[in-house]
């Protein structure tokens, strides 16, 4: 652990005074005047039972799969149908607490292999009792159709995110502008629908598809957004909602972005502190602020000489961005540092670009949905200036994701489908909800999490006091994971505080990152970016 804290009460200090003001403040932070309630989906006919048939892998013998037939527009139930493809690990147990359905993330993120995961990490007992669902939602994945705007978006060497000069500027604008118009020319018969609130109608259809008077969710991520989109449509339908790395949903999506921007400059930060605890492995220097000199300058001598031809800048920040979200890679990318700046070899670097930060065809479709839901969840600025000016304002507190992170949003403001008013999800019609949070997560910082607490009458918020990965539940925090299991047994839960577990030590390196997983299983689930 790298910022050891100790407890007072069910909370740290800092998590308490932020929860009072939270809690205090709830109705300074509820969705702005633009923000509006979700309506349900017009009565359509009873969806046709699911036809299972088994799809098992060696690591999930028991996995099945089905697909999903859901309107395009669920305000016209007898149009065009789309399909979603779906995954399920049945209960064993004599009875059951009916579906569990679950989703990693993104927005673009496949669901289908969580289920097997979350059957399989969830205590024998508590699995039996559930019908795991996994799900890709609409435009990812295996479901149709499939959404990929601009295929070699990410392709080597881009421009340098940090526009230093009208030149670069331009080129990333013109990148992003050619993304949007893509997608535009490609799916403009789709991009309308695809978006949260028509993920969550499609949860409804699927509901009714399985027969279930209720459903349980467990969401990562962009997952809790979802979720809590879905509970405020249909409050009467939850059973149990687990939400691990929650959203702000007050924010959605640019302030989020903002808000991330700062959290990943911190993360890094604990990074190159933690790189500096091991001067003797990686002969970087002690003194935290001197590696961090040391970093940017790889990434100024990266911005005349990429590494292997294919790290530039961008690459770079790609590459080390997924430190941000789980510090088992950490060895790995401090080794890569290490070798380049100390050694003067590339090759390590240019591995774990490889390994973490180049984007594999298949990945088009993620980020298309990504930016289309992004898009059309909620409104951006259309204004560039005022992009430029928030950019170079938070950049200047924090340089390490800002506008790669900026670029990676920008096509949506060239967006052509017009956008939505975000949701207000304040709900005081569920059960107790389980929310779960690290307080040093850089993807959805912690104060998020207070948000949805607040919004979310009754829910329970269990602390990571000093972690910082995203997604914590069942990925081997036995005090986080006994919560949940107990949550999803009897519904009850209460706030607590769990201790994050020891940061990595440099000579896991070799086996922290196994390039078959990426990481742990879950993290390997999750990806990045969501």
């Amino acid at each position: 652990m790298l910022h050891p804290a100790k407890k007072r009460g069910p909370f740290t200090k800092r998590a308490a005074v932020l929860l009072s003001i939270a809690t205090a403040t709830v109705a300074a932070v509820v969705t702005s005047p633009a923000g509006a309630t979700p309506t349900a989906a017009p009565a359509r006919a009873a969806a046709a039972p699911l036809r299972w048939t088994g799809c098992a892998t060696e690591r999930y013998p028991t996995l099945q799969c089905a697909s999903l037939k859901v309107p395009l527009d669920h305000d016209r139930p007898a149009g065009r149908q789309i399909s979603l493809a779906l995954t399920r690990v049945p209960h064993t147990a004599r009875t059951s607490q009916g579906p569990l359905l679950v989703n990693p993330g993104g927005p673009g993120g496949s669901g289908r292999a969580l289920a097997g995961f979350i059957a399989s990490a969830l205590p024998k007992d508590v699995a039996a009792q559930y019908d795991v669902i996994g799900f890709d939602p609409r435009g990812v994945g295996k479901s149709e159709p499939t959404l990929d705007c601009g295929p070699g978006h990410f392709n080597p060497v881009r421009p340098d995110s940090v526009p230093r000069d009208l030149q670069t500027e331009q080129a990333n604008l013109e990148r992003v502008k050619s993304f949007a118009e893509s997608c535009q020319a490609k799916h403009a018969d789709v991009l309308p629908y695809i978006g949260t609130v028509s993920a969550a109608r499609d949860i409804e259809v699927l509901r009714t598809a399985l027969g279930a008077a209720k459903v349980s969710y467990f969401g990562y991520s962009y997952g809790t957004y979802l979720g809590a989109v879905y509970a405020k449509l249909h409050p009467d339908r939850v059973h149990r909602l687990v939400l691990d790395s929650v959203v702000d949903p007050g924010g959605v999506w640019y302030e989020d972005n903002l808000a991330q921007d700062q959290a990943f400059d911190a993360r890094h930060k604990a990074f190159l502190a933690w790189v500096a605890q091991y001067d003797e492995k990686y002969k970087l220097g002690t003194d935290p602020a001197g590696v961090e000199e040391r970093w940017y300058a790889m990434r100024d001598a990266l911005r005349s000489t990429p590494a292997g031809g294919k790290v530039g800048p961008s690459e770079l920040e790609d590459t080390y961005m997924p430190g941000g979200y789980y510090n088992g890679y950490w060895p790995v990318l401090a080794e890569a540092f290490s070798a380049y700046a100390v050694a003067g070899d590339p090759k390590p670097l240019v591995a774990a670009y490889q390994r973490f930060g180049a984007v594999e065809p298949s990945a088009g479709n993620s980020y298309s949905v990504y930016t289309a839901v992004q898009c059309r969840d909620s409104a951006w600025p259309r204004d560039w200036n005022q992009w430029r000016t928030d950019m170079w304002r938070t950049h200047a507190k924090a340089p390490f994701m800002t506008w790669n992170n900026a670029w990676y949003n920008a096509p949506c403001a060239f967006w052509q489908t017009e956008p939505l008013a975000a949701p207000d999800v304040t709900n005081a019609d569920l059960p107790p909800a389980l929310l779960l949070q690290a307080t040093d997560d850089a993807a959805t910082p912690f104060e998020g999490a207070l948000s949805m607490k607040g919004k979310l009458k009754g829910s329970a918020l269990v602390v990571e006091e000093g972690g910082g990965n995203h997604g914590v539940a069942l990925s081997g925090n036995k005090c986080l994971d006994e919560k949940v299991a107990a949550y999803l047994r009897t519904g009850g839960a209460s706030d607590a505080t769990c201790p994050a577990p020891a940061a990595p030590k440099p000579t896991a390196a070799t086996r922290a990152v196994p390039p078959s997983a990426g990481g742990t299983a879950l993290h390997g689930l999750l990806g990045f970016r969501g």
